[in-house]
Parts: C-alpha cells; structure tokens; sequence
C-alpha cells in the first residue's frame, strides 16, 4: 500500500484572505460568533430555531441534579477522552499504563497524546446500530464508550505502531498506511454491526499519518514522526513552565488543520470544522463563516491530563468552549430552551453543513456558557473552582444523554445529522 501523501502546507498569511482565515482557528473565534448567534436568536430572527432563555433554570436544574448524583462533591474531572477508558469498574488504561514500564514522564506523555489523538479523531458519533463487543466481558457497549475501548484495544495491540515490539504508540508511517481493513475488524464492522462513517475515519488516520511525517520538526523533535510529538512542541511553547488550554487547541489547529475532508478553505488555509451561516455578516473574508472545531476541542480538553502529568501547568481552561456536538445539543432542545421553528424538521435528517445544523451548534456553544454562569451562581462558585470542563463532564452531556434516554428508547438525539464519521 502506497502511503498517504501529506496534504499541502498552509500559505503563509500573505494576503488577507489568509489572514482572515487564521482568524477563525482559535477558541475565542468559536465563543464570539457563537455569542453573535445567539443573540441574534433571542431577537427572533434565526430561520430554524427560537430561544426560550426562560427555560434555562429548569436545564441548570436537571444538570445539577445529574451532576450531584455522579459527584456528590461537586468534583467532577475534566471532560475528556480518559473517562471513556473506564468500564466495569476499570479504568482500562490506567491498568495498562501501571503495567508498563515507562523510561520517563515524557516518554509516558507522548504514548498518551498518541492514545488520545487516535481515540479522539475516531470518536464522530457511531450511530444508533453500532456496539463493540468488549472481548475481556462479552458486553456490547455503543455509541462514545465503544468506540473508546476499540481504540484503545486496537492501540494495545500496536494496530498504530510500526515497531514490532512495542505496541504502545502511533507512527505516522503506520498511520499514513493504514489499511481500512484494519478499522473494519477493529470495531468489529459487519453488514450487521455498521458503523456510520468507517472509511472516513480510516482516511483521517491517514491523512493524519501523512501530515506528522511530513512535519518532523513539530512532531519528531524526539522521536520518529508519532502524534505524540506534539507534546515535546508543547514544552517548548510553554512559558514559565505553563501553557494556556486556547494555545493547546491552536497548535492542534494549525498544525493538524489540513487533516480535515476538504471543506471550506480561504487565501489557501483549510477551515475545518467550519461552516456557513448568513446571519454572520462581518466586513471581511470571514463574512458568513461559524468555526466550531469540535473534535479539534474534544482532543485540545483530553491533551490537558497527559500535560498535567508530565509537570506542565495549563492554564486559563475556560479559554476553550463547550462542545458543539448532540448530547449537548440535544439537551437544549429536549428541555425545551431550543424550539424548532418547524416541527417537522425533527423529523428528517439534515446534512452536517445545514444551516439548521449550523445553528443548532452555534446556540449550544453560547447557551454552554450561559448555563455554567448561572450554574456557578446558583451553588456560589466561580469559573476557576468549577471550570467549563468539569460542567461538561458533570454535567451537561450526562443530563443531554438522561434526557434523551428518557424520551427515545435507544437514547438518539432529537435531531438527525447526516455526516461522514468526522464531525461527531
């Protein structure tokens, strides 16, 4: 199998088109224009949704109830990819990292980032159909928490690894070469068991594969190109032994951008997660543009433990923003702070680059926001004592899967998104 090869490099920005574009690849570009959204939404003037902002209390409520019942104590991790390694009691790669001898904490710490940079870009949503059959418990496990142990069984195994020996990592060359055979049988894909999207997630492992091989000075300053050298680029952008979590998801952005399937690009630099919407007139090249950078995210919050571990700080984690993806999506709608102008969208399926889709995720990246102040304020606390990500975790895509299990027998959300396996 001929290797992928690594998608052109972003253009420098030397004209404003590119420069505009680089705007967009930033947490604070999602958090702004998604605050635009909203509040053109609570003037009634979205085309696909309404905002009932008097029904935010009754959200905080179930959220906090949710949250209680999981943490008493109010404390929650941080969201991230590492909560769904733990079953039955387990937490999977806890136990097989203990079991592993580690030369030091940044040879650790690179494993993790490959781990997690694999984990997360397969997580898109598995559809309603797919279960992993967990071969050390014989339980069938869908949706986020199956996925999760495929990986990380396949990652175990060295299915990402191109050194026979030692299975614990992800190396570009394995990556870029990727059968999607591989995948297949990984998470166990048949005419009977379908994973929505499982050829678009093999071409992004590829894709991913060919993009560290070719960038051996961010992601091979101390190792063989591997995702995991993304750490070792981290230490050297942190300062007084700090990195803010903003400037994890902005390497993140800017050096696995071109990653993505081909949508959206601008002056030469590809958007990404990255969609139009009229309603966002800006005075520039942007003009129409909403960044959301799901995955991008969900992986820049799963970096933070591994960064933690190893001795560097991250700071200032409510620079990033909530996740635009289903179950907290979903809560909205289903506690009725979101109604769709149309019922009988609910029932068709809507194509991920939909304006209806566009602004359901725009509203839940504001509406995050609005729901943690008034969470915090409701148990007297602030944003450095129960950050975003511990809301989340608690917490909102709980209480979005507790309310959607509630009223669908298989826990689907309220909305139907058609996508490729790359979104969520």
């Amino acid at each position: 199998m001929q290797p992928m090869r690594a998608p052109p490099e972003r253009a420098p920005p030397e004209n404003a088109a590119t420069a505009a574009a680089l705007s967009l690849l930033s947490a604070a570009a999602v958090r702004t224009r998604a605050h635009r959204m909203l509040a053109i939404g609570l003037d009634g003037a979205l085309a696909h949704f309404r905002v009932e902002l008097d029904r935010l209390d009754a959200t905080v409520d179930l959220v906090l109830a949710v949250t209680r019942a999981a943490y008493p104590r109010l404390d929650a991790p941080f969201h991230s990819r590492w909560r769904h390694f733990r079953t039955g009691g387990e937490d999977r790669w806890t136990s097989l990292a203990a079991a592993t001898h580690w030369p030091d904490r940044a040879s650790r710490a690179r494993t993790e980032v490959d781990l997690a940079t694999v984990s997360v870009l397969l997580d898109a949503g598995a559809g309603p159909d797919w279960v992993y059959a967990d071969p050390r418990t014989g339980r069938r496990i869908g949706r986020s928490e199956g996925l999760a142990l495929a990986s990380l069984d396949m990652f175990a195994q060295g299915a990402f690894s191109a050194r026979p020996g030692e299975p614990l990592r992800a190396d570009g060359d394995a990556l870029a070469r990727l059968p999607y055979e591989t995948l297949r049988q990984g998470f166990q894909v048949s005419n009977h068991n379908p994973l929505v999207g499982v050829d678009g997630r093999t071409d992004l492992l590829r894709r991913l594969g060919a993009v560290v091989t070719h960038a051996p000075h961010v992601f091979g300053r101390a190792d063989d190109p591997r995702p995991g050298g993304l750490f070792d680029h981290l230490v050297e952008q942190a300062r007084g032994g700090g990195i803010a979590a903003a400037a994890i998801l902005s390497a993140l952005l800017h050096h696995l951008g071109s990653i993505w399937p081909s949508r959206l690009t601008l002056g030469g630099v590809a958007l990404g997660d990255c969609w139009p919407h009229p309603v966002l007139t800006s005075a520039d090249a942007t003009n129409g543009l909403m960044p959301l950078h799901k995955l991008s995210q969900w992986l820049a919050y799963s970096l933070i433990e591994p960064l933690q571990a190893a001795g560097l700080a991250v700071v200032d984690v409510d620079g990033l923003t909530g996740l635009a993806e289903y179950r907290n999506g979903g809560l909205f709608i289903d506690t009725g702070v979101l109604a769709l102008r149309r019922a009988q969208e609910a029932v068709r399926a809507h194509d991920i680059s939909s304006t209806l889709v566009v602004e359901w995720r725009a509203l839940t990246v504001a509406l995050l926001d609005r729901l943690a102040e008034r969470l915090r304020e409701r148990i007297g606390t602030d944003a450095l004592s129960l950050p975003l990500a511990k809301i989340l975790q608690g917490g909102t895509w709980a209480a979005g899967r507790k309310i959607a299990h509630e009223r669908a027998a298989d826990g689907s959300p309220p909305l139907r998104v058609i996508s490729d396996g790359t979104v969520f």
